[in-house]
């Protein structure tokens, strides 16, 4: 004890900073710099005091976070984050620098991860002082925002002419007035962490002969200061929840630290506290000249005049608002005016890539981290797929076996929740040897793969053992069939057993046509993928042929006497069912000929029964009419029964929307077959019209998902009249739209581009399925 009151006399260096703040970090190096003090203690958890080191190695970049999380539950975790220009970022890399030991003095994490965020926070709960003391002392000063009054008072005003603890002593008088207004702000945790604080930086000052700088928030200086016994810290310590915990080091972005980080002290616009605290000299010349940079890289005409006229109207706005320098207020006001033209679209972009940024740190090799996570780092170096804060596409050919290699990884990481992609519509085809992906790594992620080394040690084999677990605990047939398809993405050939066995005992046990509706059309699309990923989908084949039967077979009673939203859904059905046949092609239907044979026979039932709803009768009558196992005349004789004077408006309506609507290109139709768009016209100019109310609202449902121009066309024909509608091309050949004899010159402008799709054979089997990818 009495080493401890002569330590309490003396007293440590205390340094009260505002977690990555640019001012803080420049104030805490110069203190560093002038006291030269024998330890350097930082807020933050000591389980992270082995990897100390890592932070001098040279290809650890910040930002960077500190990551801890519960060895048995991966999803309990926590961060503390470090950006260049972090208070204790500095003060770790001083000590590093100068050789001085450099300690974590916060509660340890094995204690936060355990502590559970509803359990009672002590007396005073609920006082909203504690939540945000910067605005707070910004509201007594007169500001309406805290970063203004920060930057005024601290990032505007230097280190101090002479005297480095200038802005330290000043915050701490700030703070402690305010911790005797309201103690610990309603937060018990506040006060167990500064009592493990004090009982280490005893410690420290017992080893270092009182030679110790501590560098933690200024909230917390005024607690640190005061005399507790150790008796008392103790107290506060004992009894406190454990859990086993891992802890390394993680890359962070600047993107994730403009939200609330691990400090509870998320800033808006990291990328401008990183400018100003490397910027050198002038700081608002420099910042306006990366503005003017960027936006020049996106076509914008800015010129060295534009930056002159900004920096000079950013000062003249500084001076009106009686600031000491122009902050980013200032020079945000001053791009959207003289840069933008007073557009705050361009604005945007600044906004997006300076003023938050898309800086993503590094962290070495040589890191702690998890087997599944050290193969992932593995793959990506093998791959040359670099994370990236920022959003990217990558297209993908699967022809190539690097390209194949990659989608493999990336739907091995779906499979695992670890989403770093996300799948996106390709730009030249929808062809299955195309893929393009959406990156964005997010520091998340590095808590999905720590969640996900349960399942194994690579990727390989805990995306296998999600698959098998993720398939025996499925609960409908169709998230079986989609994780089959997902499993021949991912090229999981050891999950597919399990999967199959699954999916054939819930495609037998399902007797609901809608769950087995549902379920086919993944199974057929993950036929496809045999040629380009070389997957043997025999087994699939087989079950999904069966699938398709017993479709078959239950479609037709189960659209019996459905309700409209009932019949709604069955029509979406019937359209996956009639694609995914359309995929298999001539597959052959077990004891029943062939597939498309029995689908195009149940269409027929579906399109003559009554007791169908109009709008799957009109649906089937298309399809079959786009097959071409329907004579025009046919399908135009079945309309004009339906939009007969006997037929209900309402059930004619529908089937009108079955027939034309639904994005199935009716439009275009109606546009061409003009005996088709006068038999819809003169129906609906003979609805009643008490019934044309109801019959309104599905016409308009279904002529509202047309094309401008096809609207404004069908608009024009109706217009012209009946007796006009012919055209001279109707005239001559007798079929609406065609001439009478095929156009031979432009039949053969297409030859070039078959040839270059088919081959110069154009008769190889191989090559038969690419036109239609490719076209697609």
């Amino acid at each position: 004890m009495k080493n401890d009151r002569k330590a309490d006399t003396v007293g440590p260096l205390l340094l009260g900073v505002r977690h990555h703040g640019p001012g803080s970090a420049r104030a805490v190096r110069a203190v560093l710099e002038e006291a030269r003090p024998g330890a350097v203690l930082i807020e933050g958890p000591p389980e992270a005091d082995a990897l100390v080191p890592l932070a001098a190695e040279e290809d650890m970049r910040p930002p960077v976070a500190l990551f801890a999380h519960a060895v048995d539950e991966p999803g309990r975790s926590a961060f503390w984050p470090l950006a260049e220009f972090s208070p204790e970022w500095v003060a770790l890399r001083w000590a590093l620098e100068h050789e001085v030991p450099a300690r974590f003095i916060d509660l340890p994490a094995t204690h936060t991860l355990a502590w559970e965020d509803d359990e009672d926070p002590g007396p005073g709960a609920g006082d909203d002082v504690r939540a945000d003391p910067l605005g707070t002392l910004a509201e007594a000063a007169g500001y309406d925002d805290a970063e203004r009054w920060w930057e005024d008072v601290v990032e505007h005003r230097g280190v101090g002419e002479g005297d480095a603890m200038a802005s330290f002593t000043a915050l701490e008088e700030a703070m402690t007035v305010l911790r005797e207004e309201c103690g610990s702000g309603g937060h018990r945790r506040d006060l167990v962490r500064e009592a493990h604080m004090r009982l280490r930086i005893r410690a420290a000052r017992r080893e270092f002969e009182d030679r110790v700088a501590v560098v933690c928030g200024a909230w917390h200086v005024p607690a640190l200061r005061r005399k507790a016994t150790v008796a008392a810290d103790r107290a506060l310590l004992k009894g406190l929840p454990k859990v086993k915990t891992d802890m390394t080091w993680v890359p962070w972005t600047h993107r994730r630290l403009s939200r609330t980080s691990g400090y509870g002290a998320g800033i808006d616009s990291p990328g401008w506290y990183g400018h100003l605290f490397g910027a050198p000299d002038r700081p608002v010349e420099r910042w306006l000249t990366k503005v003017a940079g960027l936006l020049r890289a996106e076509d914008r005409t800015v010129s060295s005049a534009h930056v002159i006229e900004a920096v000079r109207l950013a000062e003249t706005l500084a001076v009106l608002r009686g600031r000491p320098l122009p902050g980013l207020g200032e020079t945000t006001d001053a791009v959207r005016a003289v840069m933008c033209e007073g557009s705050d679209v361009p604005l945007a972009l600044v906004h997006d890539r300076l003023v938050v940024g898309d800086v993503l740190g590094e962290v070495p090799a040589t890191a702690p981290a998890v087997p599944l996570q050290r193969d992932l780092a593995r793959i990506q170096r093998r791959l040359r797929l670099r994370p990236e804060a920022g959003e990217r596409e990558l297209e993908l050919d699967l022809r190539k076996e690097t390209d194949a290699e990659r989608g493999r990884l990336l739907h091995r990481l779906r499979l695992l929740g670890i989403c770093w992609g996300e799948p996106a519509a390709a730009r030249g085809g929808t062809g299955t040897f195309r893929e393009t992906w959406r990156l964005r790594w997010e520091p998340e992620l590095s808590v999905r793969g720590a969640e996900a080394g349960v399942w194994g040690t690579t990727v390989l084999t805990a995306a296998t053992a999600k698959a098998e677990a993720d398939a025996v605990g499925a609960r409908g047939l169709a998230e079986v069939t989609g994780l089959a398809e997902r499993c021949l993405l991912a090229a999981l050939p050891e999950a597919l057993p399990t999967v199959m066995r699954v999916l054939t005992d819930r495609a037998a046990l399902d007797t609901d046509v809608g769950h087995l509706a549902q379920a086919l059309p993944a199974l057929v699309r993950s036929l496809r993928y045999g040629d380009v990923r070389g997957t043997d989908t025999a087994a699939l084949a087989e079950v999904a042929a069966g699938l398709a039967e017993r479709v078959f077979v239950g479609l037709p009673p189960a659209c019996a006497a459905l309700d409209a939203d009932a019949a709604d859904e069955m029509r979406r059905h019937v359209d996956a069912v009639h694609g995914a046949v359309g995929l298999l092609g001539d597959a052959p239907a077990p004891g029943h000929g062939k597939l498309r044979a029995r689908w195009q026979s149940v269409l027929r039932t579906l399109s003559a029964r009554d007791t169908v709803p109009g709008v799957i009768r009109g649906r089937s009558v298309r399809l079959l009419l786009d097959d071409g196992e329907l004579a025009q005349d046919e399908a135009t004789r079945l309309m004009g029964l339906v939009l007969s004077p006997g037929t209900p408006p309402a059930d004619a309506a529908a089937w009108i929307e079955g027939f034309v609507g639904g994005g199935s290109g009716g439009g275009l139709l109606l546009v061409h077959d003009e005996r088709l768009l006068g038999l819809v016209d003169t129906w609906l100019t003979d609805v009643p019209a008490e019934a044309f109310t109801d019959v309104l609202p599905l016409l308009r449902r279904t002529f509202s998902a047309y094309e401008p121009g096809v609207r404004r066309t069908l608009g024009e024909l109706v217009r012209r009249g009946p007796g006009a509608r012919g055209s001279a091309a109707t005239a001559v050949s007798g079929t609406p739209g065609f001439a009478p004899d095929p156009d031979t010159a432009r039949a053969d402008a297409v030859l070039p581009v078959l040839r270059l799709l088919l081959g110069p054979d154009g008769d190889d089997g191989g090559a038969r399925d690419e036109p239609a990818e490719v076209t697609a």
